[in-house]
This record gives structure tokens, sequence and C-alpha cells, in this order.
């Protein structure tokens, strides 16, 4: 099929291969009728039809002898396909007939769908919105990961606090994933790496005794919009190599009998396993290298079908690491190409950099990905070994460049002397042509400050690509009111060339425009309200002012600064009922790490203060509060439209980009936030007079923790933080567990406040109080609403995916 080509999805039968796939693939009877199995057959009918446009674009591959990218990540987080998939195709009318004819709703049936429990937060949501640009863009690629049995986990509140339960997501199978049993691979672990000549006496290295896991490819198809062009994740489930032992069964070792396909099976069980105790490091190693070998195999299998030869891989094949989780693949394709292909060092090590590129996705030193040298030699002998030697070459091209400078050696080394860890951010940086960060501030701080001599001994190789979001997911599907206004007024080539959102900007200044904007978000704000009472049984007031921070808890995103703008907006309206204040509702959601106990005592703050607010008859029709629980995309798809007020308050210098911002931007909220990461340029796109900015730069917070913060001094120069402080310390909130708090005051005050938040309590409380005065003008906060949706084009994943393959990557898209 040539790439415009427009497919032929055959709806006039769609209604027929949902009845069908429901008697054939599911086994049962369209009666009495079932949102799942009626969900499940269309799903299966969605399905045919991508696969048949798929096989068309693998054609064209093929056809064309394509450079491809394989995109490697340890987290992709698409959440539910259905809607996305019939969005893309262009198949939403026809399924929504369809569905109405079958006495269902296609929203209902959407709803039966869970979210894929294959990623976290942002690191696998940004590779999700990539891998649709990809598809969009017509660039040749593929995503790489694991097939999770088990997501993060469920997050319930119980007693005002989290508690985590197996987010088992794929308990009903699921109909997106496409098992390719023809296609398993073998993965070592284990055993020791054996020195051996060959027979020209050439001295070899081979891995031996080793134990063997299988990797079975699964993969879930990614369509483009407008269905021209699907590409797949390739996602990897592990089987045991080894199977059902008869013989200790019948010795009556029944637990002994599945042992070897129980442990082999635990690597892709769960997404980020516990790795606190050694076994949960061990198998996080297991993972990672999982991923790569497998992945590596695939792409030699690929490479191989047009020549033995590695003259050209370099020039077919592109590998990017989606952060250090993926970064034993470059020891693994030395391995590969030395020991199995047998090509000189030097010669391999010329591919590997040829091919590899790099996202570093922190900012924190301390976050940087390392690993014990001893686990690691444990587990993956030989690359040990090959990593030693990459380390020793590199120490030797720095002595080279700084005779003398033992310094910048021990800070550049691969292998930690001190702590004897492998460095892997080290070894990624090393091993790639090309390193970025992923918003210019971010590029910024790891030029100058996390990796200033890697930027000094290798001129030019790091680089910024900002981060992007997908239009498609996050305003075309997420939003479709507000969508049906844009599309109704400039068209809709906004889907693929978001820039063209900037001929919204003079429908500012026109009131009827400004009122159906604002009846766009009223449509939203019922939604989510419903949804809410749905969930969690509160009802909120559509009317008020929707002040949202949904994100991972964490202290650096600084939630507790958000719940201490709640308190001084409560203390003011109990003080002042008539205070001419707009009503507000303040929505937090996000999932803490199960041992992140300060981060799951800020959530039983949370919901602390927000139980006492509720409860009181005063705050009727002027604030509320809740905790959303189980933070996931689904509901973000809900949250995000309904948003009239972005919180992106991060410690400044602390978040390496942020795409929540550039979602609730793009819907038209306004940004509260500091200079910090992506919201940098969020600024300068939509003006400063369209975003509520404040507090401490990334080099005023540096400054000031060199120079000692004192944050009691600050508290006793502000009453309203001292009172506030005063009430959660002393248990104002939880009356009967008066002490539940404490640790939250002391850890703020007795430590140096590292994460600034007295710092900029007073400016954060004086830019909500301009937020209030904007908002009680509706035309002012409107026309400002507008401004920022249209100045969003920038932030499509769109434009960052053609950036990494004209820049990084050196693709050009299917049809150039």
């Amino acid at each position: 099929m040539p790439a415009d080509a427009t497919p032929d999805l055959h709806l006039e039968s769609l209604g027929d291969d949902i009845r069908r796939h429901i008697l054939s693939n599911l086994g049962n009877d369209i009666y009495p009728p079932d949102p799942f199995r009626y969900f499940t057959g269309l799903a299966y009918a969605i399905r045919d039809r991508l696969i048949r446009m798929w096989l068309a674009t693998q054609a064209t591959y093929y056809d064309t002898m394509s450079k491809r990218v394989y995109y490697l990540s340890m987290e992709f987080l698409p959440g539910r396909f259905l809607m996305n998939y019939v969005t893309n195709m262009g198949l939403e009318d026809g399924c929504r007939k369809t569905a109405e004819a079958l006495g269902y709703r296609l929203e209902d049936l959407a709803e039966e769908e869970r979210d894929a429990g294959l990623g976290n937060g942002g690191l696998g949501r940004l590779a999700s919105c990539y891998m649709d640009s990809i598809a969009t863009m017509r660039i040749p690629g593929y995503g790489y990961g694991i097939l999770y049995d088990y997501g993060l986990f469920h997050q319930t509140i119980v007693g005002g606090w989290q508690e985590e339960r197996a987010d088992n997501w794929r308990r009903h199978g699921s109909p997106w994933v496409i098992d390719r049993v023809e296609h398993l691979y073998e993965v070592r672990f284990n055993g020791k790496s054996e020195a051996y000549h060959d027979d020209k006496g050439n001295l070899r290295y081979r891995w031996v005794d080793a134990d063997t896991v299988m990797a079975m490819p699964c993969d879930i198809l990614i369509p483009g919009h407008d269905g021209k062009h699907v590409t797949n994740m390739r996602l990897w489930a592990a089987a045991s190599s080894q199977g059902f032992s008869l013989r200790d069964f019948n010795q009556g070792d029944f637990v002994g009998a599945m042992q070897a396909k129980i442990l082999s099976e635990n690597i892709s069980k769960v997404l980020y396993p516990n790795d606190e105790p050694v076994a949960g490091k061990e198998l996080r190693l297991k993972q990672q290298y999982f991923l790569v070998a497998a992945t590596l195999r695939d792409i030699l299998r690929r490479h191989k079908k047009s020549g033995p030869s590695f003259d050209a891989f370099a020039d077919q094949v592109a590998i990017q690491l989606n952060d250090t989780h993926p970064t034993i693949a470059v020891a693994e394709l030395m391995r590969i190409l030395v020991d199995e292909e047998f090509l000189p060092w030097e010669e391999a090590w010329d591919i590997c950099r040829r091919t590899f590129a790099y996202t570093n996705h922190t900012v924190l030193p301390e976050a940087l990905e390392t690993w014990p040298l001893d686990l690691m030699g444990r587990v993956l002998p030989r690359h040990v070994e090959i990593i030693a030697e990459i380390d020793r070459r590199f120490q030797e091209e720095i002595r080279a460049k700084y005779p003398g400078d033992e310094g910048k050696i021990w800070r550049m080394a691969i292998i930690d002397r001190g702590s004897s860890r492998v460095r892997m951010a080290n070894l990624a940086i090393v091993g790639s042509h090309a390193v970025n960060g992923v918003a210019k501030l971010h590029s910024d701080i790891l030029r100058e400050k996390v990796f200033p001599d890697f930027d000094a001994f290798y001129p030019g190789k790091f680089t910024n690509v900002t981060n992007g979001i997908t239009p498609r997911r996050w305003l075309l599907q997420a939003n479709p009111a507000l969508s049906r206004l844009i599309t109704d007024r400039i068209g809709p080539d906004w889907v693929t060339e978001l820039t063209r959102l900037t001929e919204l900007i003079p429908l500012a200044e026109d009131p009827d425009f400004r009122k159906a904007w604002r009846d766009a978000k009223r449509e939203n704000k019922k939604r989510l309200a419903r949804y809410v009472l749905r969930k969690i049984g509160l009802g909120i007031n559509p009317g008020s002012l929707f002040d949202v921070q949904v994100k991972r808890m964490h202290e650096y995103k600084r939630q507790l600064l958000n719940v201490l703008h709640a308190v001084t907006l409560y203390n003011r309206l109990r003080r002042d009922p008539s205070l001419p204040v707009p009503p507000r509702t303040i929505l937090i959601g996000g999932k803490a790490a199960p041992g992140y106990f300060m981060a799951k005592r800020i959530i039983r703050l949370i919901t602390a203060v927000a139980e006492t607010i509720n409860a009181d008859n005063a705050m009727k029709g002027r604030l509320r509060m809740l905790f959303l629980p189980n933070y996931c995309v689904s509901q973000a798809e809900k949250v995000i439209p309904a948003a009239d007020l972005s919180q992106q308050i991060s410690t400044a210098g602390m978040e390496a980009s942020g795409t929540g911002n550039m979602k609730f931007a793009l819907n038209g909220a306004l940004t509260i936030g500091t200079l910090d990461g992506a919201n940098i340029e969020i600024m300068q796109e939509v003006g400063a007079d369209n975003i509520f900015i404040f507090g401490l730069t990334a080099p005023e917070v540096e400054a000031a923790r060199a120079g000692g913060l004192d944050p009691r001094r600050r508290v006793a120069d502000d009453p309203e933080l001292a009172e506030a402080l005063d009430m959660i310390g002393r248990g104002y909130f939880v009356p009967n567990e008066p002490d539940l708090f404490a640790p939250i005051v002391d850890n703020l005050l007795g430590h140096g406040d590292y994460y600034c938040i007295t710092a900029d309590y007073r400016p954060c409380i004086e830019a909500q109080d301009r937020v209030n005065a904007l908002y009680l003008d509706p035309e002012a906060w409107t026309r400002t609403s507008i401004l920022n949706t249209a100045n969003m084009g920038y932030f499509s994943s769109d434009r960052a995916v053609m950036e990494y393959a004209r820049n990084i990557w050196r693709i050009a898209p299917l049809g150039e």
C-alpha cells in the first residue's frame, strides 16, 4: 500500500466482526449483552484492521531499505488503547454508530479497558508520545520494552493513607497483545567468562555455564494519525527454558518442580520490583539485561536479512537509550561483535558509538544509576570484563588529553574505584555519539554542573531536545469539546501541525469565541465532577476554580507547598468569610513509592487537610479539597481538560522537563510554577503575562543552599507561614494523633529546607493572589487561556521526534 494511501477499513462490516469475535475468539454468546464482552469484540475487530495496515508499513520498510530507529525504554505508559486507536484511524464516528446499534455508548465500552501497566510516570508517558509521533511522522522505527504482568501498583486510600495492591492489568488478557512465539530468543545470566584461542591463535572469550531464560516478543501496534503508518512496540515476556520438572514432581517435590519456571518468569512479572533487598537489585539488573539482550538479537536478525556484513550497521540502525536503564546494551553489542562476530575491538567500538544515543532524564547526580561491580560480575560476568576494558581505554584517552589530571580521571571513570560501582551514565556517554537533555535548562545543567568534564572532552556531543506531547492523545482524544471548537474555527490541520494553533490568537479578542471556550471548559469540568462523585463519592462545584496538581509524589515536586497554600487560604476564609476570592477546588493526585516515608506522610497530610476543610460548613461554596487516588493516564484524560490552574511548582533546577505542564497548557489551563524544567520554555512561548511564575531561580536555589537557608528565620518573619506550620505540627488536622505530622515540620525546619519551601512560600502566596484576581474577571481569564493553547505548538512530540530524526538518528521520514 502506498504510504499516502487511505486504507480500506470496511466499516460496514464492523458490527458483524464484533459479533464474530465474541463467538469465535471469546467463545461466548452475544446474549445477554455484556459491556466487557462487546469491548473485547470491538478491540479484536479494530486489531484486524490495524494488522493489515501494519503489514503494509513493514513492507514499505523493506522495500525502501530504510534506516530504522529502535527506542529502548524500560517503561512505556500508553494508557488505554481503544479510543486512541479509533481516533488516530479516523474510526470514531463509525465505531460510535456501531456501538449504538449494539446498545452501547462508545465511551462506556472504552471504560471497560484497563490502563496498561507498562510504565509509571513521565519517562514512560514520554516514550508513548514518541511512539505516536514516530508513527504519525512516518519515521521507520520501533519501541522496545518489557511486557510486565503487573504494573507499579494500584493505589487506594484507606484511613487517609496510601495502600498498594497488585496492578494485575492483564488478569482478563489483552486483545492488543500479539504473541510472536516464532521468534524466541535465549537470554543468559550468571556462569563465567572463559578465555580460549581460536584456530588462528587469537585470544577469544566466551560465556559458559550460564543459566538461560527465553524471551518471547509480544507486539502492540501503534497507528499514526489517519492510519497511514502503523508501527509497533515490541515487548518481551520471559519464559522458562526448562519448564516443568517431571522428575521432581514424581518425587513429591511439587513446588520444586515449578521452581525454575517461576524464577525465570519473574523477570517480566513486575514493573519496578523493590530493589532494597539484594534479590530485588539482582532482579532489576536482570530485567534491564533481558530487555537489551533480546532486543539486540531482534535487531541483528532483522539486519542480517540484508547480508552478514556489519560495514553498514550504524548506517542502518539507530538505538536510542531512554535514560540509563538500557545502557548495558553498549557492553552487550560489544560482546556480540567481538566474541560472536569476531570483529576487531576498534571496529566494534566504532560501530557501537555511531549506533547508540542517550537521553538523560535527571539533573540530580545522586539519582544517576550505578550498579555494584560484584553484583554485575555475578550476573553478567563477561560484560564486566568488557566494561573494564572500555574504561581502561577511555582513561588512556583522558590521560593523553589531560596528562597528570588524576582528579578528572577519577570523576570521569566508568567504574568508580572508590565505591566499586559501575556508573551507567558515564558508560552511556562514552558509548554514544549523542547525549541529550530534555529541556533547555536541563541540558544547560547537564553541561555545566552534572557532566562538565564530559562536555569539555566531547565538544558538541551534548545537545538538547525539549520534550513534547502528542496532540492526538492530549487534545483531540482527551478533550473533544475543545478540539471540536478549534477545528470548527481553524480547520483540522492542527492535529499534525500543532503550530497552526497560533491561528487562534486573534480569536482571543472575540467575545463569542471566548464564551464558546468557556462552555467547552464547563463541559469538561462537569465530566470530571461526575467522575469524582462516582470514584470517591465527593461532589465538586464545576463553577469553582479547578486548581490541579497531579504527578508523582516527591519532595522536590513540592506537594507540601501546595498544602501550605491550601491551609493559608482556609485560614483567611475562616477569618473573613466575605474575602473576595473565587470559589476554589484543589485537586491533588499521585503515587508515592512504597518505601518513600515522607511522600506517603505528605499524602496523609493532604487527606487530613482535605477532610478538615470539607467538613467545615463555612467552606461550603468557597473551598473544597480532595486527593484523587490511583492517578493514571485514563484519569489524566479526564482531569487535564477540566483544569483551570496547573501547579508546576518544583524546586527550580530539579525537574528535568516535565510533560504534564505541557498537557495542561495545551488544554487551556494557566500555569502557576517556578522557572524549572520546560516551564521556562512555556513562559517564552505563551508570554510572561500569561503565566504565573514565582520563586527562586535555579542559580538562586544553589546560592541559597550554599549560604544556608535558615528556614526558622523565614517562618518567624511570616505570620501566615508560622500559623500554617503550627497547625500541621501540633495536630490541628488530626486531633486524635497530634504528633502524626511532626516529622514533616521537623524535616522542613531542622534539616535546612533543602527544597526551599519556606523560601518560596510567600512568592507562591502572592502568585496565587494574582490567580484569584484574574479568575474574578472571566473575560480576561478566558483570553489568557486561549493564548496559552494558541502558543503551545512548539511542545508537540512531532517536533521533538523530528529533531531526533534529523539531528541524532539521521533518519528521513518515509516518502521524503
